[in-house]
């Protein structure tokens, strides 16, 4: 059975038509689905009896089954773990912000990328998720936590590398731009790429792929370290990937950002700061350099800098001109921080939550 999440607009209305229904049902669907985001067919009140059990019985409403969820005690972010229909697991964070409200996306069950540095590396990859799994997460978050916190900010940093799930994660990102379906604001999708050349230059060269914002992990500022750290760098070089990076179109207020997790004696010394000042050059209104202190994990081999080294690190790049930020991690107390995204083992302990606990 086919699953109505898995269309963008073009796509629902083709597949209305050839129900033999009318246009006009393809917008009544989208308005239920994303605009109030019903959980069930029952609540689509203004569809016959006839056509909410036709959908029933031949199509899928939903793609995902919480399992579980954590609330940080610290920042209030809440971690919910999904199952799958397949019985694998994925997770998503929601990331309460001033102003504004943040959901942080998975697009594969594990991941293949294999940064040293990154819990959810640890289980390989498993598979890429469905367009309608990777948009059930924004749909079935935000009815869990209300519709009156409206989540406005999207990440696909979650598990996964999102541009080697390209397509899905394309059609995902038509829906979630659509003014007939989601409708949020291109400038707060925000897609994380290890740095996969060939993946980032057809993202900009698509024309049917809308504009969002690019953030690229980078990591170290020279090619031996960021081998170290994330292998993909031996066939995808940090001179190579700069030189597309510097090449590419950019629009005001789509600067592109650069992710670099600070790992204790690894790449957070001041002639790191120096070499990746050097490395951007006089490409400064490019980018924007967001620094992440290392979340540590179980068993990891790496360690988080102290406080002082990360100010260090900042004001460096600072003194260059360079517009640098320090990003702690939310979520540290429940795992759900940058790079401590794992997929579950159902048969593990898993504690369960109570809604109440939402409210404290």
């Amino acid at each position: 059975m086919v699953n109505l999440k898995q269309f963008n607009y073009g796509e629902l209305e083709r597949w209305v038509r050839k129900q033999g229904w009318k246009k006009f049902r393809a917008k009544q669907l989208a308005r239920w689905i994303y605009n109030k985001k019903a959980g069930s067919y029952d609540e689509m009140t203004d569809l016959s009896k006839e056509l909410r059990n036709y959908l029933k019985e031949n199509t899928k409403l939903n793609a995902l089954e919480l399992i579980t969820y954590e609330k940080s005690k610290e920042d209030g972010s809440i971690k919910l773990l999904w199952r799958l229909e397949d019985g694998h697991t994925v997770e998503t964070v929601f990331i309460p912000e001033k102003g504004h409200n943040t959901i942080c996306v998975s697009t594969q069950v594990g991941c293949a990328v294999g940064c040293t540095f990154c819990f959810t590396t640890k289980d390989g990859l498993i598979r890429n998720l469905t367009t309608a799994e990777i948009v059930d997460q924004y749909i079935q978050t935000q009815r869990f936590v209300g519709l009156d916190r409206r989540i406005s900010n999207v990440v696909f940093m979650g598990m996964g590398e999102p541009l080697a799930n390209y397509d899905n994660v394309k059609k995902a990102v038509q829906i979630m731009t659509d003014d007939r379906m989601l409708g949020l604001s291109n400038r707060k999708i925000t897609i994380s790429s290890s740095g996969i050349i060939h993946q980032i230059k057809r993202m900009y060269e698509d024309s049917s792929f809308p504009q969002v914002r690019l953030a690229v992990s980078l990591n170290a500022a020279d090619q031996k370290t960021r081998t170290q750290l994330m292998p993909i760098s031996e066939t995808n070089t940090l001179e190579d990937l700069m030189d597309t990076l510097n090449s590419l179109p950019v629009k005001t207020g789509y600067r592109i950002m650069l992710e670099y997790v600070l790992i204790k004696d690894v790449n957070d010394r001041p002639e790191d700061a120096h070499r990746l000042a050097r490395l951007i050059g006089k490409n400064k209104k490019r980018y924007k350099v967001n620094l992440i202190p290392f979340n540590p994990y179980p068993g990891s081999p790496y360690e988080r800098p102290d406080e002082d080294r990360v100010n260090k690190f900042h004001q460096i790049l600072w003194q260059y001109n360079i517009g640098a930020f320090v990003r702690w991690s939310k979520g540290q107390d429940i795992s759900a921080a940058c790079g401590q995204l794992r997929k579950k083992d159902l048969g593990e302990k898993i504690s369960f939550l109570t809604k109440e606990s939402l409210k404290t």
